[in-house]
């Protein structure tokens, strides 16, 4: 049975946490993508700075051969950036076992990955591959994936159920608003700009399940 996961890995321990030593207020989220044995995450964001050369934050690094700038609004940064296949990190072992992705979000005190596996079989083999390399990830959830009971759960993560229904319940999206942004950080023990990441994906996620079930009213997880 498929099944999710969730771990970390302490942020100086990926290869894009040197971003950290220079701007710890900042969020890193990695786009979602399949990954592959030659390509592995090409693109992600940059948020809560703004900085005149980005590109430049990024100390050298085994794991990364080189970082580009693509985009920019406002304090957002899309940035390519190319792996080494042959550095034994997250990544590639996440390619070398053929685990999918599902999204990795980044700030100055952990990683934080959300990954699928066909079976429990398939995270026991990245668990293990990882322990081989010590690479020291800490796995905090996994649960089987079942025919859940609505469609907007199943597409929501952990992370950005816990935020949405910390927003709602806290009044954040009242007219006016009873809460800060920066207070739901405070209580979820993340910035504010991993908190409005959170809610934007999940708003996002909410609003595309609701327009699918207008062709499809009836889904299933894969």
């Amino acid at each position: 049975m498929a099944t999710e996961a969730t771990f970390t890995v302490p942020s100086e321990r990926f290869p894009l946490g040197s971003i950290f030593e220079q701007l710890p207020g900042v969020t890193v989220e990695l786009e979602r993508i399949i990954p592959g044995q030659d390509t592995v995450v090409p693109y992600f964001w940059v948020r809560g700075t703004e900085v005149d050369d980005i590109e430049s934050v990024f100390s050298d690094h085994p794991g990364v051969v080189g970082i580009h700038l693509v985009d920019s609004v406002e304090d957002q940064y899309l940035l390519r950036v190319k792996w080494s296949v042959e550095y034994d990190g997250v990544l590639s072992t996440l390619a070398e076992t053929e685990v999918p992705l599902i999204q990795a979000e980044g700030t100055n005190q952990q990683w934080t990955f959300d990954i699928r596996g066909d079976d429990q079989q398939d995270i026991a083999a990245f668990q293990q591959r990882c322990r081989e390399l010590d690479i020291p990830i800490t796995l905090t959830q996994l649960h089987a994936l079942t025919l859940i009971e609505s469609d907007t759960e199943a597409a929501l993560t952990d992370t950005q159920q816990e935020a949405l229904v910390l927003a709602y319940n806290h009044g954040y999206f009242n007219s006016p608003r009873d809460v800060t942004m920066e207070e739901l950080g405070d209580e979820l023990g993340i910035t504010q700009q991993a908190v409005a990441s959170r809610l934007r994906r999940g708003i996002k996620h909410i609003i595309g399940t609701s327009l699918s079930e207008v062709q499809a009213p009836t889904c299933y997880t894969t």
